[in-house]
């Protein structure tokens, strides 16, 4: 929940102007600023996504916004399951699978968010954590479709901290990922894309970006600084 037409607007501008990026690259503005940023990226290589949706097709349900409104909004990707939709808003892994599935239902590409608190770590359930939130999804779709979507793995405890997990320690819990993918379907471990996402900037992304089972990156903060969030981009281009 961060800018103003304006500065939303020259944000935008700002990475558009860089040119060619050595990535696929998606951007998350808040519902408000749709239309705006639609425009501007119009013809550009990036696409948009929701920071949000609803399960359900439609209803008494307000203020929310539903798969099909984000989709004839101009959005080709949604976040599910985010952590700050988890703690702060206390979605459940059954509530992220219904917005998984809402998104594949439109045509969306839905990017599902996985991750451990501190606590969750210091008693080393992080591996426990990050599998319960992710086989609630898979087990209720086929393989077929879940392989359409995204992961995203995003330690809570290094999300808008400054903290941010060493890559090692990251590319441990990917391989974890990977691995339940690889277990479920080996196409899905071969071919599926996880995103890292806590803290991650300019001066860590090529670390993290060397790990081979992390494919990119889910930008928080330094997403809002234009050369920053271009250094994260380029930073692909050198592993």
């Amino acid at each position: 929940m961060n800018g103003s037409r304006e500065s939303v607007s020259e944000l935008v501008s700002e990475i558009i102007s860089v040119g060619t990026l050595p990535c696929d690259v998606f951007i998350c503005p808040p519902s408000v600023f749709f239309d705006l940023v639609g425009s501007q990226i119009a013809d550009s290589p990036m696409d948009m996504g929701a920071q949000n949706i609803d399960w359900r097709e439609s209803g008494a349900y307000t203020g929310e916004i539903s798969a099909a409104m984000v989709k004839q909004s101009g959005c080709r990707y949604a976040l599910v399951g985010h952590s700050e939709r988890r703690t702060l808003f206390h979605e459940t892994d059954v509530e992220v699978a219904k917005k998984f599935k809402a998104a594949l239902d439109v045509g969306m590409t839905p990017v599902l968010c996985l991750g451990e608190t501190l606590q969750q770590r210091q008693s080393g359930d992080t591996e426990e954590v990050v599998s319960s939130q992710l086989k609630t999804v898979m087990q209720t779709l086929s393989v077929a479709e879940f392989g359409q979507g995204i992961v995203a793995y995003e330690p809570i405890w290094a999300i808008g901290t400054g903290e941010t997990a060493t890559p090692a320690l990251a590319a441990e819990v990917h391989g974890v990922i990977r691995d339940l993918l690889q277990d479920q379907a080996p196409v899905l471990g071969d071919e599926m894309r996880i995103l890292y996402g806590g803290s991650v900037n300019a001066s860590n992304a090529a670390g993290l970006f060397a790990e081979a089972d992390i494919d990119g990156a889910l930008v928080g903060g330094a997403s809002l600084i234009s050369e920053d969030f271009v250094a994260i981009c380029r930073a692909t281009g050198t592993n």
